[in-house]
């Protein structure tokens, strides 16, 4: 079954409790200080749409107080981190998939940053390098599963993340002239310290804008709950992007935009095994990375052509790893010790500490929107193609290669009138695998892939929605590119989902808007090659995603993930798929006063979990936050904000981490914009 009893207790408590939390908000004592005219909690529900998307706007960003890209999204049902609070060491998995404690990613999930496709591929042991600082970003969108990502790739079987980075009119607020934004970041747990500098400029006939930001992030090695410290958790992030936007016209109906973003590390004397999983078997490196992105983007809406919105992207995303073997650091070093490797441990170390990794991915995405009406069904049709050219260099641990692919897709949303929506989706793609070993041989692979999504809204408020997906996941330059050439299929994924919504306001009380969807899906996964030994991963879940606000400034944000998964080896026996979370519950409490404060208590709540013999722990973490935004007097502009991470100093350790979550963390951030 989908759902075991205690699993069905948890859901049923949580949909419980936001009721029943929001029927009494009303009786709450002493929210009467500035009442906001609407109801509105942090995040949105995307109760309007059959794909589980989850969307994370400008303010709950800057709320977060995050110091990665991971920590942004970890808020989101069925998302998990592997580790998270470093840019090292660390990764971000959905529904299962994505990283692991071996690879930073296992290519099921996508990251898009301003269209670019970014991260490397499946570096052993170091982790994802998803690198931009988080200051960059004002929106993230999550999407979790296949049915919503055929137009961003091919093989995404956890699911999405598009990342969607600040542009000038966002601190000029489309006045003409220059803005400055500048953010000062101190963090308790690790001496944690950051300056983010934003310049803004727009012209007076507002046809051009220009934006550059610095980022310096910094910090030193964090403590757990008990006090010890945990193991490559210090860091050096220097970044900066630049970001230019020019209209072509005066209507600004056709545009050019230019960016480029540069984030460096240089690490010494530090683990090679950023997940500190083998102790010191791989002994220390001397390690710096660069990762580079850069995208121009030709758009084209005319506001008389509704069959014309056209965006044209070049991208290229470039990523450098250099290392080197520090001699000696080894536990294995020892010639009478070498840790049992056949024929003794490598003099100088294992190649893979001393390679230099270099990825290069060029796409060019060409997408069109059109809106159109035939009889009584109203079209939103997405269509487009993509060309995408990864280069890998060689490296002392495996030959580089090219991975060129060329990709046509279609996504049609039918409205009926009638509270029906139907979208068909489809993609093909073909891909051809070069190695520069010219004893391997060249491959080629093509697939049609698509879903279906349904979805009937009633005049209560109420919808039910349903969507099956299939994709396949060609093989990559890391896995296929070997001496045995062992990963030369391509692995097939089907997912089911089923699920409903609603949304309502004037529900408990005037003024009040609830809002709530659940989501339960399936997921096959067949042909397996990207984890060694299993033939087959089955993955079922629930994602319940709910909100509540009234017109006081009181409101409650409510997720909670449930999963289970089997996994069958290759000699047929099956287990429990080891790469699941833990099920949790995060529940949001916040009173809004006015439009200049906001204070918050978050709580996250994981059940113990058992599964092919280890024992998870089950934890309780708390949040409180609060930001402040004068909106008068020498203080307007100015934006304070007071995090204290894991309030109670809880010692835990999610399922999927390989270390121990940083004990309690208080931030303050102060912002002022010029």
């Amino acid at each position: 079954m989908l759902l075991s009893g205690r699993r069905a207790i948890l859901c049923g408590t949580a949909i419980t409790t936001l009721l029943a939390t929001g029927a009494v908000a009303q009786d709450i004592e002493g929210f009467t200080l500035d009442p906001i005219v609407l109801g509105e909690s942090k995040r949105e529900v995307q109760t309007q749409t059959a794909v589980p998307i989850t969307t994370i706007d400008e303010e709950e960003i800057d709320d977060r107080q995050a110091s990665t890209i991971a920590e942004l999204i970890d808020s989101v049902p069925g998302v998990n981190l592997v580790n998270g609070s470093t840019p090292s060491g660390s990764g971000i998995n959905i529904r299962g998939f994505g990283a692991n404690a071996t690879f930073g990613t296992d290519q099921k999930v996508a990251i898009i940053s301003d269209g670019a496709s970014v991260g490397a591929e499946e570096i052993y042991r170091i982790g994802t390098q998803l690198f931009s600082d988080p200051e960059l970003f004002k929106e993230v969108d999550v999407i979790r599963g296949t049915v919503g990502s055929f137009e961003y790739g091919s093989g995404i079987v956890g699911g999405v993340v598009i990342l969607e980075t600040k542009d000038a009119s966002d601190l000029t607020e489309g006045e003409p002239g220059f803005a400055l934004r500048q953010s000062l970041q101190s963090s308790s747990n690790g001496d944690g310290l950051l300056s983010s500098t934003t310049l803004a400029y727009q012209s007076d006939d507002s046809r051009f804008e220009a934006f550059a930001n610095y980022t310096w992030r910094e910090q030193d090695s964090q403590i757990d709950g008990d006090g010890d410290e945990i193991g490559n958790s210090s860091f050096e992030l220097p970044s900066y992007k630049i970001k230019l936007l020019y209209y072509l016209d005066d209507a600004q109906e056709q545009s050019i935009e230019f960016s480029y973003s540069d984030t460096s590390t240089a690490e010494r004397d530090v683990l090679y095994d950023t997940f500190i999983t083998t102790a010191d078997a791989f002994g220390s490196v001397d390690r710096d990375i660069v990762s580079q992105t850069a995208v121009l983007t030709y758009r084209n809406n005319p506001l008389d052509n509704d069959l014309l919105d056209l965006e044209v992207s070049l991208s290229w995303a470039n990523q450098d790893i250099d290392q080197e073997y520090l001699p000696g650091t080894s536990t294995c070093d020892d010639p009478s010790n070498p840790c049992g490797f056949p024929g003794g441990f490598p003099p100088g170390g294992f190649p893979v500490v001393n390679a230099d990794h270099s990825y290069e991915t060029t796409k060019l995405t060409v997408k069109n929107t059109a809106l159109f009406t035939t009889g009584a069904i109203d079209h939103e049709l997405r269509a487009g193609f993509e060309f995408i050219q990864k280069d890998r260099l060689d490296a002392n641990s495996a030959p580089g290669g090219t991975d060129t692919r060329f990709a046509v897709f279609a996504i049609d949303e039918m409205s009926f009138g009638n509270g029906w929506t139907v979208t068909p989706a489809l993609r093909y793609e073909t891909q051809r695998l070069d190695g520069d070993d010219d004893t391997l041989e060249e491959v080629e692979h093509d697939a049609l892939m698509g879903g279906l999504s349904v979805r009937y809204a009633f005049d209560n408020g109420f919808a039910v929605f349903g969507s099956a997906a299939y994709t396949e996941s060609f093989p990559i330059l890391d896995d296929y590119l070997t001496t045995d050439g062992r990963r030369d299929t391509a692995e097939k994924a089907t997912t089911y989902e089923l699920g409903f919504s609603y949304d309502s306001t004037d529900v408990f009380q005037g003024g009040d808007e609830v809002a709530f969807k659940l989501n339960a899906y399936r997921t096959t996964l067949e042909d397996v090659t990207s984890y060694f030994g299993r033939d087959e991963i089955e993955v079922d879940g629930i994602e319940i995603e709910a909100s509540y606000a009234n017109d006081a400034g009181f409101y409650i944000d409510l997720n909670a993930n449930i999963a289970d998964g089997t996994q069958t080896r290759t000699n047929g026996a099956t287990s429990t798929w080891d790469r699941l979370p833990q099920d949790s519950v995060r529940a949001t409490f916040g009173q809004r006063f006015g439009e200049e404060l906001d204070l918050s208590w978050e709580v996250v709540a994981a059940a113990e979990e058992t599964r092919n013999g280890d024992t998870f722990d089950r934890y309780v973490v708390h949040n409180l936050r609060a930001t402040y935004k004068p909106q008068s007097g020498v203080l307007e502009g100015t934006e304070i904000r007071l995090g204290v991470e894991n309030a109670l100093d809880e010692l835990y350790r999610p399922a999927l981490s390989t270390r121990n979550a940083p004990g309690r963390n208080v931030k303050l951030t102060l912002t002022r914009t010029f």
